[in-house]
This record gives C-alpha cells, sequence and structure tokens, in this order.
C-alpha cells in the first residue's frame, strides 16, 4: 500500500467511505430483492414482488432527488456539513442492522405474518437508500474540503476503485463462501446484513474523525430563506441547450436549387422554461453574434411579428435601426403546438449575404425568397396559451425557445454565400467531383453542380438517418430515408457516374463527422451494407422504368401533361418514385398528372381495403377499451408457478361483447386478476392449458394481452361460468416449456448473429411457438452457408456449456448500463426485467425482456437452424427448432437420406456422389437434345427454314420450337443464318422449362439495311406475352409471363413485317 504516501491523511479518510458504503450498493441492492421475492411469495395475494421492490425503488430515489437541492442548501453553512453526513449515515447503518433480524422472523407462518415481514423490509429497504444517497451528497462535497484542484482527478478515482475491490467484493466473497461451505441460507443473510452495517459504520469513522468542512459560509439569519427562495428560483428558470440532428422533408425537391436549403442539418437550441424575459433573450443574442462572433450591425436584420411591439422596442433599444427591423404577419413570425395551445411571437435575424446574390428587386428584403438575407437564429416567445374561441391569455410563465443553424451560421463566420460552400460540405463536393469528373460551381444552380450539392446532402441525411436505426421503406420516416437515399443515386446517373458510388461519400461523412458523432462509426458495416444494397435495386428499377418512363415521354407533343395513370404504372409496376417521375418530366418540358396519379393511388387503396381482412372481433374491440377502465390489469404470476388456486374472474367477453357468464359449448375469453398463463407478448406465443371449479371446466387454446388484461380464449366444456367466479388456472407445462427452450434460443441467436455479422444487427420480429422459432433481423445480405454454421455452432457451444438463465429486475439505466440489449423503438419503463444467458458480468446474452425462458440452456438441447431468407429490404429472416423439434426435425431429414438412397439403389454415404453422375449424365443427354433441336440437322428448323416468306429485300423465318431456354434461341438463330444464303431474319419463340415464354428477334445486316429492326419487332410484340424487351436492330430478346400469347405474338410479328 505504499502506493497512498503521497496522499494526506485527510484525502484516505475522504477515500475510505467509498470502501465503506459499497457494501450497501452489492449486498443490499443485489441480495436483498431475492430476499424479498421469497418472503413476498408467501402473502396472501400473492405480491407481484417485481413492481412492488420497483415502487420501493422509485420513491426511495424520489424522495432523495426531490430534497437534494434543500439538503444542499443546509450542507453550505460552514459547520453543518459533517452534522449532516454523520446523520444520513447512521439512518442507513441503522436500517441495515434492522435488516440483519428480518432473515429470522417466521415468515412462512402465515400470509399475514408474511406481509409484516415484507412491509419491514420495504421499509428498512427505503430508508436504507435515503441514507446512503443523502449522505453521499455530503460525501461528495467534501472532496473540495480535503483535497486541492489538481489532485481532485486523483483522489476521487482512487476511492472509486477503493469502493470496487473492497467495499464491493469482500462482503460478497463471505457470503458466498458460507453458503458454499452448508451454512443455512437464512443464516447468511441475516449476518451478511448485520456484516454490511458494521462493515459502513466502522469505515466511515474515518471521514467523521478527520475531515473538516474549509468551504460555505457561516450561519445568519436569513440565510436558509433566502437560498430555499433561491433554489425555487433556480427551478423555474430551469434551461436546456442543445445540438440536434434534424432531418428536414417538407423541401426536399429545392435541395441544391438554391445556397440555403439541406435535408440534414445540426440546430443549436437554447431553452428557458421560465425566467427569462425577451429583454435578457434579445441582448444576449445580440451580445453573442456582434461582440462574440464579430457580424458587422450594418449587415444584421431582424423581423418580429405584427404585433409584438414588445421585441420591436428591444432591438430599438439594442440599437438596431428603424430600417433594419421588418414587421411580419402569423405564417412567418407566430409559432403554435396546434389549433389551441401554448405559442407565441417569433423574432428571426437574418444576414445580409450581400446584393450579388440578390435578386435585385426594390422590395428585397427579409423574408424574400431569394439568397440574399439569410436567416440564421430563430427566437420563438411562448407566452400565450391558445384556447378554443382564439382568446390567448397569457401562460404562467413565458418560455424561450431559440433555434441557430449550424450550416448557416459557419457558411457566415467563413465568410461564404451559401451553405455547400462551406468546409462542411465542400469535403464532400470534392469527392464528388473526384468521382464524375464534373466541376462544381457555386454560382451555378442547375445541371452539374446541382447534382452534387444533392448527393453531399442526402449522403449525410442518409448516414445518419441508418445509424439512428432508421431502415428503407416504403411508408413514414422509412420512406423519406429510401426516397434521400435514390434521389442521391439519379442525380449521380445525371453525372455519368457508372456502377455504386455511395458508400464513398459514406466514408467521407464519417471521416468528417465520426468524432462528434460516435453512433456513425459503431454501425459502418450496416450503413454501408445497406446503401449498397438499396443502390444495386434502384440501379434495377431506373434501367427498367427510364425505359418506359423515356418512351411515354417521347409520345407526348411538345409542352403535354404526362398523363396519371402512366406515372401511377411507373410507381406500381416498375418501383418508380413519383418524385423522380417529376423530376424527370420537368427537365423534359413536361408537368405530371398528379391529379390523375393521386386518383390511381386512391383507387389502389380502395381496392386493398375491400380485400383486407379484420381482425377476429372487427368492431368489437372496442369491449377491451371499456373494460380497461373498469378492471385492473392482470396480475402475471407465472415465472414459477404453472398452476394458481383461487383466481378470481373478473370479466367474460362473448362474441366481442362483455357478458356476466358463460354456458357450456360456448367460446369466450376469460380475464382473471391473477394468473400464470402468458399472454402473447414479444414474439413469443400465448399459453394454453385448463380453467376448472367445481362442476365447471374450460379449455384455454390461447392468452391474449388487451391493453394489460389477460384474456384466456377459451371453450367452456363443462358447467357454466360467472364472473366473481373463482377457478384454479392451470397452463399446459408441457406446451410452456417448449416456448421457454424457444425463447431462450431467440436470444442466443440474437447474439451469436451480433458475433458472426457485427453489432449492426438488431431484431426486426420474432416468433416464438412451442414447434419453432422465428427471428427476423437487420442485415444488408444472404448469409453464406459458412456464415450460418458459425452461427448455428455459437448458440450450440452456449447450450452443451449449460449456461444458468438469470433473470434480475432493475431501473432501465442501470439495466443499459450493464449492456442489455433493447429493441429499437421499444417503450420502457422506469423498472426492466433484465434476462442473462450466464452468471458472467459479460454474459453471452443479456437483453431486456418480460418473456418466459428456460432456467438453464441445458434444457433447450440443440438448435437447428433449418432456413434463412429474405423478408423485405435490409431484413433477413432465420427459422429454426430446438429440442423434441430439432430431433424430429434430424429424423425427417434422414428418412429422406433413406429414402434416397434406396431409390439410387446406394448406400446412404454413396447418395452424394450418384446424385452428381446423375446430374452429369442428365446434363450430357440435355445438351444432345438442344444440339439436335437446334442445330442443322433439326427437323423443326428445317421446316421453318422452308416455310419462310419473301419480303423485301429478305427472307423472314418464323416458328415456335419447344423445349428451349431463351439462351438456346441464339443457337437457333445461328442455324438459320447459316443454312439460308442471302438476307435473312428470324422471329422464333419457345417455352421454357419454368414455363414461361422465350421470344427473339435475328436479321443479318443485309436484312437489317432492308429495313429490318429486331428491336422495333420485339416492343411490338412483348406485351402479348405479358413481358417486355428489346435490343439492336440485328439482335433483341424478350421474357414474359404468358406463353398463350406466343401464337398471337408470332401472328403479330408476320403483321408487322407485311409477311
Amino acid at each position: 500500500m505504499g502506493f497512498l504516501k503521497k496522499f494526506t491523511k485527510q484525502e484516505i479518510s475522504w477515500m475510505m467511505y467509498d470502501w465503506a458504503n459499497s457494501a450497501h450498493s452489492v449486498i443490499v441492492v443485489t441480495i436483498l430483492p431475492i430476499f424479498f421475492d421469497t418472503v413476498a411469495g408467501y402473502t396472501a395475494d400473492s405480491v407481484s414482488s417485481m413492481s412492488t421492490w420497483g415502487f420501493a425503488t422509485s420513491l426511495a430515489m424520489a424522495i432523495v432527488a426531490l430534497s437534494a437541492p434543500f439538503l444542499g442548501v443546509f450542507g453550505d453553512i460552514r459547520g453543518m456539513r459533517k452534522k449532516l453526513f454523520t446523520a444520513f449515515m447512521l439512518i442507513g447503518v441503522v436500517s441495515v442492522a434492522g435488516l440483519s433480524f428480518t432473515p429470522f422472523m417466521d415468515f412462512t407462518a402465515s400470509p399475514e405474518a408474511a406481509g409484516r415481514v415484507a412491509a419491514i423490509v420495504l421499509v428498512l429497504y427505503i430508508t436504507s437508500t435515503i441514507g446512503f444517497d443523502a449522505s453521499c451528497i455530503y460525501y461528495d462535497a467534501f472532496l473540495t474540503d480535503v483535497t486541492t484542484e489538481d489532485r481532485m482527478d486523483s483522489v476521487s478515482t482512487l476511492g472509486y476503485g477503493f469502493g470496487y475491490i473492497g467495499g464491493s467484493t469482500i462482503p460478497l466473497l463471505i457470503f458466498l463462501i458460507m453458503n458454499a461451505v452448508g451454512v443455512p441460507m437464512l443464516t447468511c443473510l441475516g449476518f451478511i446484513f448485520g456484516l454490511t452495517a458494521v462493515w459502513w459504520l466502522v469505515f466511515s469513522v474515518p471521514l467523521v474523525k478527520n475531515c473538516e468542512q474549509t468551504s460555505g459560509k457561516p450561519y445568519k439569519k436569513g440565510d436558509v430563506g433566502a437560498s430555499m427562495k433561491n433554489v425555487f428560483t433556480t427551478m423555474k428558470e430551469i434551461g436546456a441547450i442543445s445540438c440536434q440532428k434534424c432531418v428536414r422533408t417538407n423541401d426536399i425537391d429545392c435541395i441544391g436549387e438554391d445556397g440555403r436549403h439541406l435535408s440534414f442539418f445540426e440546430m443549436l437550441g437554447d431553452f428557458s422554461f421560465g425566467g427569462v424575459s425577451k429583454q435578457q433573450a434579445c441582448a444576449w443574442a445580440f451580445e453573442l453574434i456582434t461582440k462574440e462572433f464579430k457580424l458587422p450591425l450594418d449587415r444584421l436584420y431582424f423581423t418580429v411579428f405584427t404585433e409584438d411591439d414588445e421585441t420591436h422596442d428591444v432591438w430599438r433599444s439594442l440599437g438596431v435601426a428603424e430600417d433594419h427591423i421588418s414587421r411580419l404577419g402569423e405564417d412567418d413570425n407566430f409559432w403554435a403546438a396546434g389549433p389551441t395551445g401554448p405559442c407565441g411571437p417569433c423574432s428571426e435575424i437574418y444576414f445580409d449575404m450581400g446584393e450579388e446574390v440578390g435578386c435585385g428587386g426594390p422590395d428585397c428584403k427579409p423574408g424574400c425568397d431569394c439568397d440574399r438575407f439569410l436567416e440564421f437564429w430563430n427566437l420563438v416567445f411562448t407566452q400565450y396559451d391558445r384556447q378554443e374561441d382564439g382568446s390567448m391569455p397569457e401562460l404562467p410563465h413565458r418560455n424561450l425557445d431559440t433555434g441557430m443553424g449550424l450550416e448557416r451560421m459557419a457558411a457566415i463566420m467563413q465568410h461564404k454565400t451559401a451553405n455547400y460552400d462551406g468546409d462542411l460540405m465542400q469535403h464532400l463536393i470534392k469527392l464528388g467531383e473526384k468521382i464524375s469528373g464534373k466541376t462544381y460551381d457555386a454560382d451555378d444552380y442547375s445541371g452539374a453542380s446541382r447534382s452534387l450539392r444533392i448527393i453531399a446532402d442526402h449522403s449525410r441525411a442518409v448516414d445518419f438517418m441508418i445509424s439512428d436505426g432508421i431502415l428503407p421503406g416504403n411508408e413514414g420516416r422509412e420512406y423519406v430515408l429510401r426516397r434521400l437515399l435514390r434521389r442521391a443515386v439519379f442525380h449521380g446517373r445525371l453525372l455519368g457516374i457508372e456502377g455504386a458510388f455511395l458508400t464513398k461519400f459514406i466514408d467521407e461523412v464519417n471521416a468528417q463527422m465520426g468524432e462528434a458523432y460516435p453512433e456513425l462509426l459503431k454501425n459502418v458495416a450496416l450503413v454501408k451494407g445497406i446503401v449498397a444494397s438499396e443502390e444495386e435495386r434502384f440501379s434495377t428499377t431506373l434501367d427498367n422504368g427510364r425505359v418506359y418512363l423515356d418512351e411515354a415521354l417521347a409520345a407526348l407533343a411538345e409542352g403535354a401533361v404526362l398523363p396519371g395513370d402512366v406515372a401511377f404504372k411507373l410507381h406500381d409496376t416498375f418501383g418508380f418514385p413519383i418524385d423522380l417521375t417529376v423530376e424527370i418530366a420537368g427537365a423534359a418540358g413536361h408537368d405530371v398528372d398528379m391529379d390523375g396519379f393521386t386518383a390511381c393511388m386512391e383507387d389502389q387503396k380502395a381496392r386493398a381495403r375491400a380485400n383486407a381482412k379484420g381482425d377476429a372481433w372487427g368492431s368489437f374491440n372496442d369491449v377491451w377499451v371499456e373494460l380497461s377502465d373498469k378492471v385492473a390489469a392482470t396480475e402475471f404470476d407465472g415465472y414459477v408457478n404453472d398452476v394458481i388456486e383461487g383466481a378470481k374472474v373478473v370479466a367474460i367477453v362473448r362474441n366481442g361483447e362483455s357478458v356476466e357468464s358463460a354456458a357450456a359449448g360456448e367460446d369466450v375469453e376469460v380475464v382473471l386478476d391473477r394468473t400464470p398463463f402468458y399472454a402473447e407478448m414479444g414474439g413469443q406465443q400465448g399459453d394454453a392449458g385448463e380453467l376448472s371449479a367445481e362442476g365447471v371446466a374450460l379449455t384455454v387454446s390461447d392468452t391474449k394481452n388487451h391493453n394489460g388484461l389477460y384474456a384466456h380464449v377459451a371453450h367452456v366444456a363443462e358447467g357454466t361460468l360467472v364472473v366473481g367466479a373463482t377457478v384454479t388456472a392451470a397452463l399446459d407445462a408441457e406446451r410452456r416449456g417448449f416456448l421457454r427452450r424457444n425463447h431462450t434460443a431467440t436470444h442466443l441467436l440474437d447474439a451469436a448473429l451480433k458475433q458472426v455479422l457485427g453489432e449492426h444487427v438488431s431484431q426486426a420480429g420474432s416468433l416464438v411457438t412451442p414447434e419453432h422459432l422465428r427471428f427476423d433481423f437487420t442485415h444488408f445480405e444472404a448469409l453464406s452457408s459458412e456464415q450460418l454454421k458459425a452461427v448455428e455452432d455459437l448458440v450450440n457451444q452456449q447450450i452443451f456449456a449449460s449456461k444458468p438463465v438469470v433473470t434480475r429486475v432493475m431501473g432501465i439505466d442501470e439495466a443499459k448500463a450493464t449492456g442489455a440489449v433493447a429493441l429499437f423503438g421499444e417503450k420502457y419503463g422506469d423498472v426492466v426485467r433484465v434476462v442473462s444467458v450466464g452468471a458472467e458480468d459479460q454474459p453471452f446474452s443479456r437483453e431486456l425482456c418480460g418473456g418466459t425462458h428456460a432456467a438453464n440452456t441445458a434444457e433447450i438441447g440443440l438448435f437447428k437452424i433449418i432456413s434463412e431468407s429474405s423478408t423485405g429490404s435490409n431484413v433477413r429472416r432465420i427459422e429454426a427448432v430446438t429440442s423434441k423439434g430439432a430431433l424430429d426435425y434430424m429424423a425427417d431429414r434422414l428418412a429422406l437420406v433413406d429414402a434416397a438412397a434406396a431409390a439410387l439403389k446406394c448406400r446412404v454415404d454413396e447418395v452424394p456422389a450418384r446424385v452428381e453422375n446423375l446430374q452429369a449424365e442428365l446434363r450430357e443427354t440435355s445438351n444432345k437434345l438442344k444440339k439436335a433441336l437446334t442445330g442443322g440437322s433439326s427437323d423443326a428448323i428445317s421446316s421453318a427454314i422452308e416455310g419462310a416468306v419473301e419480303l423485301n429485300g429478305y427472307k423472314l423465318v418464323v416458328a415456335e420450337l419447344q423445349g428451349l431456354e431463351a439462351a438456346d434461341l441464339r443457337n437457333v438463330w445461328d442455324t438459320v443464318h447459316q443454312k439460308v444464303a442471302g438476307p435473312v431474319a428470324c422471329v422464333v419463340a419457345s417455352v421454357t422449362e419454368k414455363g414461361t415464354p422465350a421470344l427473339l428477334a435475328a436479321g443479318s445486316d443485309d436484312a437489317v439495311k432492308a429495313g429490318f429492326h429486331a428491336g422495333n419487332v420485339i416492343k411490338q410484340i412483348a406485351g402479348l406475352v405479358d413481358g417486355r424487351g428489346g435490343g439492336r436492330p440485328n439482335m433483341a430478346q424478350a421474357g414474359g409471363k404468358n406463353a398463350a400469347g406466343i401464337t398471337d405474338a408470332l401472328a403479330a410479328a408476320k403483321t408487322a413485317l407485311g409477311a
């Protein structure tokens, strides 16, 4: 311990309190809840220990949090700090000492006795927590009394280490050793609670003896009252500052056309919830921009709401000229939360970027649409409460909300006239120049410069949105992301960029902003994978849709409007975004009939609604809303219990209506006050089983959760069930066992996927049934067989290791601090249930979960993946089986192998080689057949040539051939070309092995010169087989869906060519 020599006696004494109180953190906070849960299990009403303990924790924390400002007031009085520290420390010590007696109280004698002991435990826990937290307030304040500022970090860090090394570890080790050598558990608990109290008291003595308060001021009459008043004033004037990541979606089409608009930007915010006047807000803003930022006053302009004389006068008093203040109406300078509620006037601050970037109009001033006056700051004074009658009384406290655009302020400070010309955006624009070979012109808002701006802006938005957990989709923010991503790809095409390029922009965004926003660097693989996948997919969409759109635009007269049904077909059939249709059509000089497009969309939605199936009860779902107002939420008591006796029937629902009774033969949903049945949640299917009472029996097939009410979906097999009756609720334990195993397996699968694929993997959905499990997760490509094997092996390693599955109840912040995985977008309460697979500090899996689980991974037996597939853009799905399901699956597969061996008349181990030989023979036979069908000896081709038609300058061969693939038709053309002397052309068709039609048109050079055009022929006839295609004048092909249309297609070709 020689390293302590460099510390003073006072510093070491201060450190020892961390050593002293950390025993409370470990023993009372971790072991006591387990003891309380045991006691609570013996109470009359089966107290839900999880919720009760959480309530007690929240109550203790709330008491300390609310009293902390006032405790601090007294602690600042010289001479009071040690007294208050000692008092609260003793409250904690005495409370923990009291806990040492509770394990020896006979809580098993009766439910009443258990209730008394549980109450005592809760009270002592709350008081010990208050003593602990309040004493720490004064302990932390003592740091400035015992050391100097330059030594605070080292003293504080060592004290923190003392707490973990000794206070947290030694008492816990003693408890574990006592338990391991056979000391009864209750005796262990009583001893360790007593030891914790003694430990806390003894090691607190050095601080009490050696540390004195040196800061603070002597008490004077009235000081406490004044300080308390300051506390309330501070609470009233609470505020916040922020730098918010923002995505603006209402003017995406404007981006790139001026220097102001961005889809992604950073908003600097300053908020005050009462206590800051307009005078103060304006004065501080004025001071910042003129004295700190040194912006010239003659280039600053201010706007106020038309009727806001107060703010106008404030700006004037600060020295702003009258001609630099404009009054704007409600649309520009009045903020409201909605039709009613908080609202108030705004005042905006503009910077004059110079006449050279303006419109030159005589009325050009702030609010003009040109780029001359750049708004960079908005002060919102929320002072009114608008009523339904339109009146606006003053709010009790005026609030202030100010927002400054970082990119705009940066451009101004760097003497740039546009957001895009500052250093935040220029790195991306230069990358675009490098990739495309185009040159950026800051003064040009069209063509290549516009596209470079769009790609630079959109790549930032895409990177941040995906990093924050948003995936491309077709609704809401997911569609905004997809739209931005696709618009960037489209403008890359306009710049002539060939191939994928957007991931290079993601790398540049990360390089520039990753330090400030670490989340960008956390999931780089996911972001780049999703971007690459979307870019590849949309490139195909662009290729297919652009051909159709170009043809439609070419057929329009100059200035004509593109019909709405054409735009709808592009959207519906080709997946072509309507905004890109509008953009491309606009560039070609055509508007789009948006009313017609909207009408087509509405028709499609109407058809979808007509075909949609409602849920089982249709409009009867309102019954659950009504019941949730009358009946308390169901208490779930099924983590340990499979059977509960004396459960009370609180509601019965039949055919969507609440009823008082249900007779034999009826199907109903029964709500109990408490139940062991788990309702379907979090992907886990609901439990099944039986409800029974004297003369009454119900078979439960499922359990649903309706707003906290657990509905047992049941068939009344015997007797009559009435509301108010008590029943025995017994779930199907075997079925629950399979559910528990499969649920724990999904947690293992999630963790294994993260290890194999990366931390970007997150759960996107799941289904846990007794027979199998299904797990959806974010990933941008199909898993290879090697990756699937690695995932499967990792899960089975944990199963074979017989890892315990540990559940704990804790605060949400503590849970997240332990690394527990939370579902993105899921809302959690203050107290959560954490499920860990493994007892280590860093287990293989740790997730927030309310479902039921195996007690040990060994119960799962075996894990086997049976399929991996895509469920949508960047979401993959794995289906798997465990335990008996895995054995059944393996048995089925072995039976198939045995059947294959029997059919092939070989041993099982010879099946692969035998199949490979058969495939080789089949390929050889197939090739011989195709040569016979497409070669010079083919009777079908010879017959077609004999029937050739003489046209103007060439012979035309038209034929339908059997059993050929699309690629084989080229061989047919080669044969025709070889066998027919002189100019020749052909149009041939076949039905492929998959049953789809294939068309080919081809002609020799002389036939093309004579007027034959293969591409035009295919375009005219492809629609008759529900297909599309095209090609060069001498060769074109098409596929389709309707093989029955081949005859009509060939006839149409003859007619088109004049045969």
